[in-house]
């Protein structure tokens, strides 16, 4: 028996609804956001920091970098950092920090002419990026949220 559905409505209602299932599995949350729980199937690999009780998710994107996103124990996204050749959708990744992130990167080029690396540093959150094509570097944190037995050196 097959069916054959013809209305453009549910047409375009299933593969709405197969694109968000498609993104979920690599969905990847924001700085200051909450870490999804570990699912069975998820592509992204959870593990302990070493000597502490927080947890990192990482992912590979689109262009093969691979980000890691730190989270405390009760799942606040207080870090994140990459390293691949391509750079990652900043947007995305530091979410409502972006804005101010980009407005203060795009100042610091126009004063230093810095074109591979740049340190956006402000009371609430600290952005470091740096790199040449096809290796690129950074990571970025909330200081008043990483814990205390937490080194920003493991933060990579």
């Amino acid at each position: 028996m097959s069916c054959t559905y013809s209305h453009p409505t549910i047409v375009l209602a299933v593969f709405a609804l197969s694109a968000a299932m498609l993104a979920a599995g690599d969905a990847r949350a924001e700085l200051g956001g909450t870490m999804p729980a570990q699912q069975a199937g998820d592509a992204a690999q959870q593990r302990l920091l070493p000597g502490s009780t927080v947890r990192v998710r990482s992912t590979v994107d689109a262009g093969g970098t691979t980000i890691n996103e730190y989270a405390t124990g009760d799942g606040l996204i207080f870090a994140c950092a990459w390293q691949g050749p391509t750079m990652p959708d900043l947007t995305q990744l530091l979410g409502p920090y972006a804005r101010r992130y980009q407005a203060q990167a795009a100042a610091q080029l126009d004063t230093t002419g810095a074109l591979h690396a740049s340190r956006v540093d402000q009371p609430d959150v600290v952005v470091e990026t740096g790199g040449q094509m096809r290796s690129y570097v950074g990571r970025a944190w909330l200081p008043a949220a990483v814990p205390p037995d937490v080194s920003l050196t493991s933060l990579r």
